[in-house]
């Protein structure tokens, strides 16, 4: 069997080997088993049915969510020589006529449906006369009233385990903490099902959370340098939505608006508009997403936090389901948690406001966190882990910590001042000593709290009090409009006898320095070719009348762009081309690549690496080889330290002989060199761990990244 899947894999899908844990998936239903799968968006959950179903006898019933899902995966599918269909909606009725003869003959390997109809009583009936492979249950957690996009319409599903006791059932999902695990399979009646966590980490996503300052101004200044590139931005609200589409479409993106309010013909337009990459920008509340299947967004952005780390995992998944780098930004503020509270308590289901006010607690915990954000967000759903991640706004640029004992003192003194009846906003004009006539009329400004802490800004004080709330010395009572009071850990800070350690907020610089990040796909050396493959992508896909993604991912175009190869048989060794694909598009890029193989300038040294080099790194690079240290670069550039280190660590990756070592002082070097050698290439803040102060997280970041060059990390 092993021999006879490996071989699907390579020819139908053009992969060369299984994930963890595929292979023993797949093996389980085609030998008739029942099985609960628990894997990342992007991790290849679709092939741990789309396999049995081509080795098993009878059609496989899958169960999607949404009509432009399954279109999606019946167009990647047909691309690969897979016959498959969906049954939905969206289908005139000559082409329902034509599936469903298509049902009977036994012409379709796979059929995706609605949960509505697959529970319609005449399709039941028509399915018990047809042999049938397998269901598939995908976004399995809908079933479970725990999960965070519980839809009644799944409930039904768990009659077909009694309906059709002997067909295996497939569930699952990419976000589902062990309560909802154990509903969905109680639901679903597989309690004997084997059960796969296959973890929930998307290395190649970057997450980043900023304190929502200007948020126009922050979204703008991360953008700036994606304008190429695909994305999403949420917001909680259809006005918010409409808003920040007009402003983004004003400073000349290319942006679109998507929320339920709009025409079901517009809604179709900018979907497919984006699938297509004729859009760039989707702004969208939370409906739009689900049922995209596109591998190509480079990033997700959380204008307003959501209502839960559930929903804010599945969301940033939607980018880089290609495995390529790419970004997950969210801008935080308190007014998002009152929002979001306000929005949940509308409910008239008590034990579901209960549910997701957890769940709402559990997202701000995530958001005000000061420790790896990668392991905060696994930790959630029991996925332990013991380094931190190194990818992640914490850990690439730990915050500067600072001793805050007294200004903690002014801001607890100042709660119980007033009363421990306000809301953040009135504590902060309090001790900013602001004279706004609701302070005059309450005596406020009577208080002797009262303008103790103007010497700082809004900004600064939000940031102390939420950080003094989710440390547990101040506690707020959502239920009196956000009130603050003062928990028993409060005392001791008072009477001065702890010290209260907090980290400095980041600003705008730091959103604008990410926006000058290298882009997931074809940066570098390759980024010319790739960008002349992602043209002739989209004209095949164009005339084809599909999305881009469906000829070839990202990641496939990349993979040609580094590899370039020059036959069919080097074509069938790159990943994601199989033989149906092969033979349909294989001429067309061989073609792409040789044509831009003739028009290139021979390698010399460096010369044709550099002639692939964006304007920015040309500009570090010529600096770099004046033999200016990293301070003068950086004041040459008027960049960022930590910008000019990610254009080096980028010139070096692209082949350049680039000596990462030099920017750092020589007395700090072997010091570094002998706590790598201890720990390996671990986080950076392990690594600064017990190292003198004047070791920067930059010198760590430059040798460290010295080190993994001149052997694998």
């Amino acid at each position: 069997m092993t021999t006879t899947i490996q071989h699907t894999l390579k020819t139908v899908f053009g992969f060369h080997q299984f994930r963890s844990p595929q292979q023993e998936v797949i093996e389980r239903v085609v030998a008739g088993e029942d099985v609960f799968l628990v894997m990342p968006t992007g991790g290849g959950k679709s092939l741990c049915y789309q396999i049995p179903a081509l080795h098993r006898a009878g059609l496989a019933i899958v169960v999607s969510p949404l009509i432009a899902l399954m279109k999606d995966q019946v167009d990647a599918l047909l691309a690969n020589g897979v016959r498959a269909a969906c049954f939905n909606s969206s289908l005139s009725a000559d082409e329902a006529r034509r599936v469903s003869s298509q049902m009977e003959r036994g012409e379709l390997d796979l059929l995706y449906v609605a949960p509505e109809r697959l529970m319609q009583p005449e399709f039941l009936e028509r399915l018990s006369r047809l042999p049938l492979a397998l269901f598939a249950i995908d976004e399995a957690h809908c079933i479970s009233q725990w999960g965070h996009d519980f839809r009644p319409d799944y409930v039904q599903i768990g009659r077909i385990r009694g309906l059709f006791p002997v067909v295996p059932i497939v569930a699952m999902t990419a976000t589902a903490d062990p309560e909802t695990r154990t509903d969905i399979i109680r639901q679903l009646g597989i309690e004997q099902a084997a059960v796969y966590v296959a973890g929930f980490d998307r290395p190649n996503i970057t997450y980043t959370v900023m304190s929502k300052h200007k948020p126009l101004a922050q979204l703008g200044a991360f953008l700036s340098g994606r304008r190429t590139e695909a994305g999403i931005v949420y917001a909680l609200s259809r006005k918010r939505v409409e808003q920040v589409t007009e402003r983004l479409i004003a400073a000349g993106f290319s942006a679109a608006a998507y929320h339920a309010g709009l025409p079901d013909e517009e809604r179709r337009r900018v979907q497919d508009a984006f699938r297509r990459d004729d859009l760039r920008i989707v702004v969208a509340t939370v409906a739009f997403g689900m049922g995209i299947d596109k591998p190509n967004v480079r990033f997700v952005v959380h204008y307003d936090m959501p209502k839960s780390v559930e929903s804010y995992y599945q969301e940033t998944g939607r980018a880089g389901r290609d495995g390529l780098p790419s970004e997950a930004l969210m801008l935080f503020g308190m007014g998002d948690v009152m929002t979001a509270r306000s929005l949940i308590e509308n409910s008239d289901n008590p034990e579901r406001v209960r549910i997701e006010l957890q769940k709402l607690n559990a997202m701000v915990a995530y958001a005000e966190a000061l420790t790896c954000r990668r392991r905060a967000l696994l930790a959630y759903f029991g996925d332990q882990r013991d380094h931190d991640c190194d990818n992640c706004d914490i850990c690439t640029d730990p915050p500067r910590r600072f001793d805050a004992s007294e200004l903690a003192k002014k801001a607890l003194s100042c709660v119980y001042r007033v009363g421990e009846r306000f809301g953040a906003r009135h504590i902060v004009d309090v001790l900013r000593g602001a004279k706004g006539q609701r302070i005059l009329d309450l005596r406020h400004n009577q208080l002797s709290t009262y303008g103790i802490g103007a010497d700082l800004s809004s900004l600064e004080w939000d940031n102390i009090i939420r950080q003094l709330i989710h440390l547990g010395y101040l506690v707020q009572d959502f239920t009196r409009f956000g009130a603050l009071g003062l928990s028993p850990a409060a005392r001791p800070v008072l009477k001065g006898e702890t010290q209260v350690i907090l980290g400095l907020p980041r600003d705008v610089a730091k959103v604008e320095e990410k926006s000058r990040r290298k882009s997931g796909a074809g940066e570098g050396a390759h980024r010319a070719l790739f960008e002349e493959l992602r043209l002739v992508r989209k004209q095949i896909a164009d005339a084809a009348s599909v999305p881009p993604f469906v000829v070839f991912s990202d990641a496939t175009l990349l993979e040609l762009a580094t590899n370039r190869p020059r036959s069919e048989q080097e074509l069938l060794a790159i990943t994601g081309i199989g033989e149906h694909k092969l033979r349909k598009y294989g001429a067309d890029f061989l073609a792409a690549i040789d044509d831009y193989r003739r028009r290139a300038v021979p390698d010399d040294g460096n010369a044709g690496l550099c002639l692939a080099l964006s304007d920015t790194q040309r500009d570090t690079l010529r600096l770099c080889q004046e033999g200016l240290t990293l301070p003068e670069i950086a004041s040459r550039r008027g960049l960022k330290d930590l910008t000019i280190i990610a254009h080096l660590e980028e010139l070096a990756a692209a082949g350049l002989d680039i000596d990462l070592r030099r920017f750092v002082d020589a007395d700090k070097l072997p010091l570094i060199d002998a706590r790598l050698e201890a720990l390996g290439a671990v986080g950076l803040t392990q690594l600064k761990e017990g190292l003198p102060e004047s070791i920067s997280y930059s010198d760590l970041r430059l040798v460290r990244g010295a080190m993994c060059r001149s052997r694998p990390c």
